[in-house]
């Protein structure tokens, strides 16, 4: 047995009865004529007022663990448990009209991507009452009040204004909040909520988080699902980790963060960058766990496209890359390879006008890493296109290596292109799903004019530590991780000096991330690359980084060397980020923050 097998059993559920009690419970999807399964023998349990926190890596099994809980494995999955109850009803062989009543009213279900857990096309008034009007038969007037004290429970900004909104109407952090609400609207004693902060600013994640905390302070009980172990120290009491569908330990929280047992456990906690000092690698606790080949028509554990069998666990070379002896030297007497002066950007005209930059200067020098971090609409990603002169500036100038760039018309800027490098968060989206790898790098070496020969495709892939037989593999075929990698393959294409980097491990989790971090730095320190590091993630922002420029309202408020910035800010809404940045410190069962 594992390391963790002293851990094994469920958390206790002393006083009332669990919410929620699973015995048994695995899960297996049809494969054409064979069935593979993805959680094997997983026991829970979730009492009133208890905060519950399943973790693991992408494809451990953690998603459709949620999901079936509430009858939403989808329709080639079989579940089957020996115990499933939820607020004491017995749900074994629940049909989808039982399912029904269970859903809203004994338990909710917030999803990370809000924008498409909501009807686009109605408001969110409604998204919230309607629950109250089948449910309960609330008048529409009733329903509508109601609705509106969850919109102010919740925290939404002029709650009056946008309870008439529609999803694609409302900010990132607003859409969380609004189902939230909706989550809440029945009371539910159980509130299942699956990766709910990913990819939020950290002001809005902090809010979010504070909303669960209150939900379970007053006697909800709690399921969390999150690859962001800081995220799981503040408001988890009881900590189950799973890998390949198995649990492979559980504990308090105190006890599985604070002093890890199993292998896999560690690794995940490892990974984690929040004060892991510059250039000291995280990920080799993970370093020797290979990745398998992706079939893109198998469902994952989390149900989306995975191994033949096995879940996608990111790839890396045998040995982790020693970076404790890091050679970079400051090179800010050297000239700047990038250079921002007073940039501003508006959209629209008028009193209607969004300043979304504003009189923003920076530099970026050689072998060096600049971290851009703010809330959810300060402007770091606006910024980022008039550095890649994809968006023409209203005033001020971005200057190349001393020389002109953002002032070229684009004919005369194409050239200079291969220069700079762009990795974006979403690598799916920003390939073509048609084309194979070897396509996507044959097509990117010969935009930078350089030899596009297989030779070249199995040099990139090997730079970034894929093996160059993923190159006849289509986007889909790939891991998120694996994709990452092509798509810095893909930046690297043109040899450029330069990398903007637009959140590029957000939606990874927690070893991934790791690996992909220590692979900026190792390229960071072969080719001595510069690179812009746009992040919400303090804590990644802080390890990767050597000075640091925190926006607000378009404007850069604050910026200096990491370090200062870090343990000294000069501005207070820097402080209030760093505040409320979530810390890897584990919460004692039954304390409130």
């Amino acid at each position: 047995m594992s390391a963790g097998t002293a851990a094994l059993s469920p958390p206790r559920t002393d006083g009332p009865g669990p919410v929620l009690e699973v015995t048994g419970l695995s899960i297996s999807f049809s494969e054409g004529r064979r069935r593979r399964d993805v959680v094997h023998d997983i026991d829970l349990a979730v009492a009133p007022g208890r905060c519950v926190a399943v973790v693991g890596e992408s494809g451990s099994g953690k998603s459709v663990t949620a999901r079936a809980l509430l009858g939403l494995a989808g329709r080639t999955a079989r579940v089957h448990a020996e115990r499933l109850s939820v607020a004491g009803a017995d749900l074994r062989n629940a049909d989808e009209r039982a399912w029904r009543r269970v859903r809203g009213a004994s338990a909710g279900l917030v999803l990370q991507d809000a924008l498409v857990s909501l009807d686009p096309l109605r408001t969110i008034g409604r998204e919230i009452a309607d629950p109250l009007r089948i449910h309960l038969r609330m008048p529409p007037a009733e329903a509508r009040a109601r609705a509106l004290e969850l919109l102010e429970l919740v925290g939404m900004p002029h709650p009056a204004l946008a309870i008439d909104r529609r999803s694609g109407e409302l900010s990132g952090g607003m859409r969380q909040r609004a189902l939230i609400a909706a989550a809440l609207a029945l009371d539910p004693p159980l509130l299942i909520a699956d990766e709910p902060t990913t990819a939020l600013d950290v002001g809005v994640q902090a809010r979010v988080l504070g909303l669960l905390e209150e939900a379970r302070d007053r006697g909800t009980g709690v399921l969390l699902i999150s690859h962001d172990l800081a995220v799981v120290s503040r408001v988890a009491d009881h900590v189950v980790v799973l890998h390949d569908g198995r649990v492979v330990e559980q504990g308090p929280a105190a006890e599985i963060l604070g002093a890890p047992r199993h292998p896999i456990t560690r690794a995940l906690i490892a990974a984690v960058p929040t004060d892991v000092p510059r250039g000291e690698a995280l990920s080799r606790a993970a370093a020797a766990d290979p990745e398998p080949p992706v079939a893109p028509s198998a469902p994952s554990a989390d149900g989306t496209a995975a191994a033949g069998g096995r879940r996608p666990v990111e790839a890396a070379p045998a040995e982790a890359p020693p970076m404790s002896a890091d050679p970079r030297v400051a090179r800010d007497a050297e000239a700047p390879v990038l250079e921002g002066f007073g940039l501003a950007k508006s959209f629209g005209s008028g009193a209607t006008a969004v300043h979304a930059v504003a009189d923003a200067s920076f530099r970026l020098h050689r072998g060096r890493t600049l971290g851009l971090v703010g809330e959810s609409g300060s402007g770091k990603s606006t910024l980022a296109r008039l550095v890649l002169g994809l968006t023409p500036p209203d005033a001020g100038e971005v200057r190349l290596d001393g020389g002109a760039w953002s002032t070229l018309v684009e004919r005369d800027r194409r050239p200079l292109r291969p220069r700079i490098g762009a990795v974006y968060q979403d690598a799916l989206g920003s390939f073509d799903p048609r084309w194979s790898v070897r396509r996507i790098l044959r097509d990117a070496l010969g935009a930078a004019r350089m030899p596009a020969s297989d030779a070249a495709v199995a040099a990139l892939l090997e730079q970034v530590h894929l093996s160059p037989e993923l190159a006849a593999r289509h986007p889909l075929a790939l891991s998120g991780g694996q994709r990452q990698r092509v798509a810095i393959a893909r930046a690297l294409a043109g040899s450029p000096g330069i990398l903007v980097c637009d959140e590029p491990v957000s939606a990874l989790d927690a070893t991934v991330q790791a690996r992909v971090l220590d692979l900026f730095d190792e390229l960071q320190r072969k080719h001595g690359l510069a690179i812009l590091l746009i992040s919400h993630d303090l804590g990644v922002i802080r390890h990767m980084s050597d000075t640091i420029a925190v926006m607000r309202s378009g404007r850069i408020i604050e910026q200096g060397d990491a370090d200062r910035v870090f343990t000294s800010p000069q501005h207070e809404a820097t402080a209030a980020l760093i505040r409320d940045s979530p810390r890897l410190v584990p919460r004692a069962p039954g304390t409130n923050r």
